[in-house]
């Protein structure tokens, strides 16, 4: 049986030298296991669930770069706010105005990126393309004093049909381009996109992400 640290190892190896950061998604997996990925030199792992992520903050090295990638809701944020390294799956002015209430509260600016919803699916959340554009370009200077927005996030549709997945990271790649040269030009800080899975990570990448998110393909299957 193959370890976490050998898998993590082939995973990397089909990354590009540069421009592309790996979040090792280790949601529903035990503290021992991303320890065996810290052990082989990893830092920045991905959790999705606020009361998970609480116990590995505790159980594991404080070095550790956490990401926030699972639905948030507006009652958990203060949970994460202290530590969290990056929060993914911000998908409404909602969530970014208590984001920004509890980042204050502790006196921390949160690295952010909106969460774009361009799947052929009515379970996934996030902001529309046209809304995300129009957010961001009602944006000022005081608007979110402690919010860093990064860039954007999104998904492709759970699907075999590789055209239409490639079309999807195409379509969110456009909308970052468009967003960065427009609403965000002049803003060093927003220079990720994040897209692309174990299943789908290679084409995303083809697409233009800077930023995957892959559990399965190190971690195996996940204990839920």
């Amino acid at each position: 049986m193959t370890t976490v640290a050998t898998r993590l190892s082939e995973v990397k190896s089909t990354l590009p030298a540069t421009g592309v950061q790996l979040v090792a998604v280790s949601k529903f997996h035990p503290a021992e296991t991303i320890r065996e990925a810290y052990d082989a030199g990893h830092r920045c792992f991905g959790e999705s669930r606020v009361q998970e992520l609480q116990q590995k903050y505790d159980q594991l090295p404080h070095d550790i770069e956490w990401h926030f990638i699972g639905h948030l809701q507006t009652n958990k944020v203060k949970y994460i706010i202290p530590y969290v390294a990056m929060i993914h799956s911000v998908d409404s002015t909602r969530i970014l105005d208590e984001i920004e209430r509890q980042a204050a509260r502790v006196d921390r600016v949160v690295d952010c990126l909106l969460e774009v919803h361009v799947a052929q699916e009515d379970t996934k959340f996030g902001f529309s393309p046209q809304e995300c554009c129009d957010f961001l370009a009602s944006l000022t200077v005081d608007s979110y004093p402690h919010v860093r927005f990064r860039g954007i996030m999104g998904m492709a549709s759970n699907t075999d049909d590789e055209v239409q997945v490639r079309a999807e990271f195409a379509q969110l790649k456009a909308l970052f381009d468009t967003v960065r040269n427009g609403a965000m030009a002049g803003n060093s800080s927003f220079d990720t996109l994040s897209m692309g899975m174990s299943l789908d990570y290679r084409m995303a990448i083809e697409e233009g992400s800077t930023m995957v998110r892959i559990g399965t393909t190190i971690f195996g299957e996940r204990e839920y």
